[in-house]
C-alpha cells in the first residue's frame, strides 16, 4: 500500500500549548479574545472563525456554540442558522477574495475525517484554479498567496456586509 504523508499538519496535531478541552467551547466562551483567536462573527447561536491550519488561504468555520458532536441533535433553529451563515460565507469569499469555487462542508466522526470531532462546524474552504499541487507533501511546504492576518484582516473588514 503506498502513502501519502502530510507533515505540514504536525504542528496541528503536536502543539504543546494546546487549549484544554474542546477548542470551540474555548472560542464560544471567550468572545474577548476574537481577534487574537481569529473570530471573523459571533452572534447569539453561532460563531465563524479562521482555520489556523488552513486547506487554503481564507478557511474558516461557521461553528454553533452548542457542543454537540451530532447534528442530527442539534436545535433545528441552529442549524437553519449556522447553514444560513454558512451560505453567506460562501458569498463572502467569492466577492472579497475572488475564490473561483469552494468546498463547503462538515466532517462527522473520527471515521468521516473530523479533526475536532466533539464539536459540529462547517467548513467553508476558497478554491482557485491550480491551488492544489503535490508541493505540501513531497516538499513539506505550503505555497500561500497571502498571510494569514492579511486574509483575517481582509475577511474581517468584510464580514458585516454578509454576516446579516
Amino acid at each position: 500500500m503506498d502513502r501519502l504523508y502530510s507533515p505540514w499538519r504536525s504542528n496541528y496535531v503536536s502543539t504543546t500549548n494546546k487549549i484544554k478541552g474542546c477548542v470551540f467551547c474555548h472560542i464560544s466562551s471567550n468572545p474577548k479574545d476574537d481577534e487574537t483567536l481569529g473570530v471573523l462573527y459571533r452572534d447569539e447561536k453561532c460563531f465563524i472563525v479562521m482555520n489556523k491550519y488552513p486547506y487554503s488561504p481564507g478557511h474558516f468555520m461557521v461553528i454553533p456554540h452548542t457542543h454537540t458532536d451530532k447534528v442530527e441533535d442539534l436545535d433545528e433553529e441552529v442549524w437553519a442558522h449556522i447553514s444560513i451563515k454558512a451560505q453567506q460565507g460562501v458569498r463572502l469569499v467569492k466577492d472579497v477574495l475572488n475564490a473561483g469555487g469552494v468546498n463547503l462542508g462538515m466532517n462527522l466522526g473520527k471515521i468521516g475525517g473530523a479533526g475536532i470531532e466533539q464539536h459540529i462546524h462547517y467548513h467553508i474552504v476558497p478554491r482557485w484554479m491550480g491551488d492544489t499541487n503535490f508541493i505540501t507533501s513531497i516538499g513539506d511546504t505550503r505555497v500561500y498567496s497571502t498571510d494569514f492576518e492579511s486574509i483575517y484582516k481582509k475577511l474581517k473588514q468584510n464580514s458585516s456586509k454578509y454576516f446579516i
